[in-house]
């Protein structure tokens, strides 16, 4: 299976929800189990550390000590998303770029330096600090407010929280200390969100900006990859079809002209032959400018041009096209374009004896809408993307429209093709 993907649309800012009560049940576990997550991580490091130089054992611990980091970072992100409705991108693992243990140790390097994850370490840690002095206030606050009521058992000392002591007269004091320690708690909890929907949200920002950089790289690098294949193509189609009709179509009138008065009947069989061959070169040239981009696409939708398409293949052709209305005129190009090309690569190479295609409108999780179509074949399987073939014009063209194509072709089949492209109508 070969899946080309495009990242999502970016998510509009929005005001974090306060969640004072969420916010208290994670101030609570940060400050009790996030101390101990910090311990046995501190306790790692210094045990590789130490470990060195005992037969790399040291490096195996300080290694799995980035991987534990790493995904303590992962989980920080996705803790302070989940509870601030934050629209912050997963934290991924960027993989080697060349193979081999050079290319390991510089993707190590890589994430490594990830400003992200580290952004999310110090989120994690601040976290617990303020875990920790949000449960001890909480502590204290019902301590206090336990003592407060003291006096009702006749007790004459009362054990207020910190370890002090008070007479028992004094007991009703300790309401005030309750009010201060539970001011100490609502404060870190807004504490705790500003600093955290600051942090967390800043590297949401940043990883935004990277997917749409990355989003209009592959779109402009399939663009020119679809205008290459397509150069390509028309190239191939013009030398090997086109170029030489129409030099034996000059070639024959050239024999004709020569012909016409010594044997006028001859000179009028090689006009006509001439005059079929034009026809045939008129056809094929048709025919290519119909893969560049037909124009029954731009007068009557994708259904007709589809239609046209399925009539003209050499296979027959379910068709099922239910769409509401027209859309964007590259969206329904590139839709156009991937059918026709998986049609002619199934009656070319699949040896199938049928094909379906369907066409439909669907919308992704952010409700935008996009084309989906399918094309499945009956034929044998084993379809490839290669540098240059159908496959790859289609998967380029695709791409150039901010979609994504997914081809499941095993061997002896069957095949299919499908393609999601963001449209608006």
């Amino acid at each position: 299976m070969t899946s080309t993907t495009a990242p999502p649309a970016a998510h509009k800012a929005a005001r974090p929800p306060l969640r004072l009560g969420l916010t208290l049940l994670h101030l609570a576990v940060m400050g009790s189990l996030g101390w101990a997550v910090i311990g046995l991580l501190g306790g790692a490091i210094g045990a590789g550390i130490g470990l060195l130089f005992v037969l790399g054992v040291g490096v195996i611990v300080l290694l799995g000590v980035l991987y534990a980091l790493f995904g303590l970072a992962w989980f920080e992100i996705e803790r302070i998303a989940s509870l601030y409705k934050l629209p912050a991108h997963s934290l991924t693992w960027r993989p080697a770029t060349q193979p081999g243990f050079v290319g390991y140790l510089k993707s190590l390097g890589t994430n490594l330096a990830n400003g992200r994850m580290w952004a999310a370490l110090g989120n994690f840690l601040l976290a617990s600090i303020m875990g920790a002095v949000a449960l001890g206030a909480l502590q204290a606050m019902l301590h206090s407010i336990v003592a407060a009521f003291a006096p009702l058992a006749d007790a004459d000392i009362v054990n207020a929280p910190f370890g002090i002591q008070i007479e028992a007269s004094r007991a009703p004091w300790l309401v005030l200390l309750a009010l201060l320690c539970a001011g100490v708690v609502v404060g870190m909890m807004f504490l705790h969100r500003a600093i955290s929907t600051a942090i967390i949200g800043a590297t949401a920002r940043e990883s935004d900006l990277t997917e749409r950089v990355r989003t209009t790289t592959v779109q402009r690098e399939g663009a020119m990859r679809a205008a290459a294949v397509e150069r390509t193509r028309i190239e191939r189609d013009l030398h090997d079809g086109v170029q030489p009709r129409l030099v034996s179509v000059g070639m024959t009138l050239g024999i004709a002209k020569q012909q016409i008065d010594e044997n006028p009947e001859q000179a009028k069989e090689l006009v006509d032959e001439a005059h079929t061959s034009t026809k045939a070169a008129i056809t094929e040239l048709r025919q290519l400018t119909r893969g560049i981009y037909a124009s029954v696409l731009d007068d009557r939708g994708l259904d007709a041009a589809l239609s046209a398409v399925a009539g003209r293949s050499h296979i027959p052709v379910n068709l099922d096209v239910r769409l509401p209305h027209r859309y964007d005129r590259d969206a329904e190009a590139a839709v156009y374009f991937a059918i026709a090309e998986g049609l002619t690569n199934a009656a070319k190479h699949s040896r199938a004896s049928e094909a379906r295609v369907t066409v439909r409108l669907r919308e992704d999780n952010t409700g935008r809408p996009y084309l989906w179509a399918r094309v499945e074949d009956n034929g044998s399987g084993g379809a490839k993307v290669l540098p240059g073939g159908g496959l790859d014009g289609i998967t380029n063209r695709v791409v150039a429209a901010g979609g994504t194509i997914t081809i499941d072709s095993p061997a002896g089949g069957p095949t299919a093709l499908e393609v999601n492209v963001p449209c608006a109508s």
